[in-house]
């Protein structure tokens, strides 16, 4: 028998999908109350999904099948940059052409389990791509390979420069 009054909190608690929960009284008043609305991210590195994938894809489906909104997030910009896991060899860099064909995959799977749509309690897939490759960071982060002590990046040109060089560059902004 579950604890939880929300349908959400209580589907998940039946199904072993909770382990802890950060002030579960006050997130299942919120999720008894009124429609909530939450994410999970997903990169765009490859075509499908994973099985690792599957846990955070259930709790979306089991959020909108109980009346809340789920947002897919997916890493369209994010993906353009070399994995943050640690791992010794940084992932192959994709084109916007690779990264925007694997979220269509994607997609396609993610619509077999969320409805996607302009509904109150319609799945959304959002892709960071939209705001932050207006802001040049996504091409900072992916030309700066972390060795050198001083860069600057060039917004006009998009490229990064040498520290003695930025002074050449219109509106540079150097960082040590």
């Amino acid at each position: 028998m579950s604890q939880f009054k929300s349908d959400f909190l209580r589907v998940l608690s039946e199904r072993g999908f909770i382990h802890q929960v950060s002030e579960p009284e006050a997130l299942d008043a919120l999720a008894s109350s009124k429609q909530i609305t939450a994410y999970i991210g997903y990169d765009c590195t490859a075509p499908s999904l994973h099985v690792g994938h599957l846990l955070p894809t259930m709790m979306l489906y089991w959020m909108q099948q109980t009346g809340h909104r789920p947002i897919a997030l997916m890493g369209g910009g994010t993906t353009r940059v070399g994995d943050p896991s640690g791992k010794d060899e940084s992932r192959r860099i994709l084109t916007e052409e690779v990264i925007n064909e694997n979220l269509r995959s994607i997609r396609t799977t993610f619509s077999k389990f969320l409805t996607f749509g302009e509904g109150p309690g319609d799945a959304i897939m959002a892709n960071n791509a939209d705001w932050l490759n207006t802001l040049n960071y996504i091409d900072f982060c992916a030309t700066w390979d972390g060795t050198s002590r001083s860069i600057a990046c060039c917004p006009s040109t998009r490229s990064s420069c040498d520290s003695s060089v930025s002074r050449n560059c219109p509106s540079s902004n150097s960082i040590t």
